[in-house]
C-alpha cells in the first residue's frame, strides 16, 4: 500500500481526477490535489477534509515546481494533454520524480515518446504515458495475449462500451486532437502513423458473451496504436469502436456521466476483446468491467505504486505493457476488471 507517500495529482478536479484522489487515499497515499483553477481546487477540498491543495498552471513553471515539492511521484489528471503533458514532465524531471497520465490523445502520447524518450533514460526516470482506461488497458491485455510471441503481424482491440458519455475534458482533448489532424483521421498501418481522409469502415465484430457480434466503426483510432507499438514488433495495430458509443461521442447534446453508485461511477458498461495474430495463429485476451473513466484510477494508481516499490523493467519513456508485469498487473486489477486470456 501506499505507506503515506505523497504523490501529486494535477488536474485533481476533474472528473477523472476526482476518482484517482479518492483512489489514492484508499490505498494509504496522501494525494497534494493541483491545478489551475484555485476555486475547483478549494470545492475538492471540501468534499474531501484534511485534503491539501496547491495551485499551479503550464504556464508557470514555479508554480508546478511548487506543486510537486516533496512528492513522491505525479499523476497528470489534466487534460488536453497536448498543453500540459510536457510542462508537467519537464516539472517531473526536475523534481527527480516518476511521472505517469492518462492521456488519451494519440497525438500527445507520439509526443512524449518522441521529445522525453532519451532525456527520461539518460536521467534514469520514468515516464509513462496513457496509463488508463485507453492505451494502458489495451497494452496490457496485447501483451498477454502475445504470450511468448516476440512478434505479431496484426492486433486488433475492439471495444465494446454500452455507451460512450463524455466528459468535459474527453470533448476538449478530442477537439484539440481533431485540429492537429486537419479533420483527418489517423491509423497504425506498415508499422506507422497515417493520416486519411476517408470515411471509416462499418463492420461486425465478433465480441464475446455477454454482448455478443456487435457492429462497430472500423479504424476507430484510439491511444493503444502509440502505446502497442511502442514496445511490441506488431505492423498493424487497428482499434474499433460499437457504433452506439461513437455516436454518443460523436453528439453534442451527450450528457456527462452520471454517478449511479455510492463511488460515483456511472451504470456503463465495457468489454475490451483484444486479438493478435501471427502466421495464422490467434491469441485473445478480454477484459470486462463498469465506468471507463472510474476505472482508470486503480489502473494508474497501481502503477504509481509498482514504480514506488521498484516493480518495474525499465526507465524512460514506456507504456504499461513494457514497464511492468502486464499479467500480474492485471490480476492485481481483479477488484475493478475481470479478466480473461482466450489463448
Amino acid at each position: 500500500m501506499g505507506s503515506g507517500q505523497t504523490v501529486a495529482v494535477f488536474g485533481a478536479y476533474g472528473h477523472t481526477g476526482r476518482f484517482v484522489v479518492a483512489e489514492l487515499r484508499e490505498r494509504g497515499f496522501v494525494p497534494v490535489a493541483s491545478g489551475r483553477d484555485a476555486g475547483r481546487l478549494k470545492a475538492l477540498a471540501a468534499s474531501a477534509p484534511g485534503l491539501e491543495t496547491r495551485t499551479a498552471s503550464v504556464g508557470d513553471a514555479a508554480s508546478l515546481d511548487r506543486a510537486l515539492a516533496g512528492a513522491a511521484a505525479v499523476i497528470n489528471c489534466a487534460g488536453p494533454f497536448a498543453t500540459t503533458a510536457a510542462p508537467v514532465i519537464e516539472a517531473a524531471l526536475r523534481a527527480g520524480i516518476p511521472y505517469v497520465d492518462v492521456a488519451a490523445e494519440i497525438e500527445a502520447n507520439a509526443d512524449t515518446f518522441t521529445h522525453f524518450a532519451g532525456r527520461a533514460r539518460a536521467a534514469g526516470a520514468v515516464v509513462v504515458p496513457a496509463m488508463a482506461f485507453y492505451g494502458g488497458l489495451g497494452d496490457l491485455l496485447t501483451t498477454v495475449a502475445m504470450g511468448d510471441w516476440s512478434a505479431a503481424d496484426e492486433a486488433h482491440v475492439a471495444y465494446g462500451l454500452s455507451s460512450w458519455h463524455p466528459t468535459a475534458g474527453t470533448r476538449a482533448a478530442g477537439a484539440v486532437s481533431r485540429e492537429r489532424r486537419d479533420g483527418r483521421r489517423v491509423v497504425y498501418t506498415n508499422g506507422r502513423l497515417e493520416y486519411r481522409q476517408d470515411d471509416p469502415p462499418v463492420l461486425e465484430w465478433p465480441f464475446p458473451g455477454p454482448i455478443g457480434p456487435r457492429t462497430v466503426i472500423g479504424e476507430f483510432t484510439m491511444a493503444d496504436v502509440v502505446t502497442v507499438p511502442s514496445h511490441l514488433s506488431i505492423p498493424e495495430v487497428r482499434t474499433y469502436m460499437t457504433v452506439e458509443a461513437a455516436r454518443d461521442l460523436s453528439a453534442p447534446d451527450t450528457p456527462a456521466p452520471v454517478p449511479a453508485d455510492e463511488h460515483g461511477r456511472s451504470d456503463q458498461t465495457f468489454l475490451v476483446d483484444v486479438v493478435v495474430r501471427f502466421r495464422g495463429d490467434e491469441r485473445r485476451a478480454v477484459a470486462s468491467g463498469r465506468d471507463i473513466y472510474a476505472v482508470t484510477a486503480p489502473l494508474v494508481v497501481e502503477a504509481v505504486e509498482r514504480i514506488l516499490t521498484g516493480r518495474t523493467r525499465t526507465v524512460g519513456v514506456a507504456s504499461a505493457g513494457e514497464i511492468f508485469d502486464a499479467a500480474d498487473f492485471l490480476r492485481a486489477l481483479s477488484p475493478h476488471v475481470s479478466v480473461e486470456p482466450r489463448p
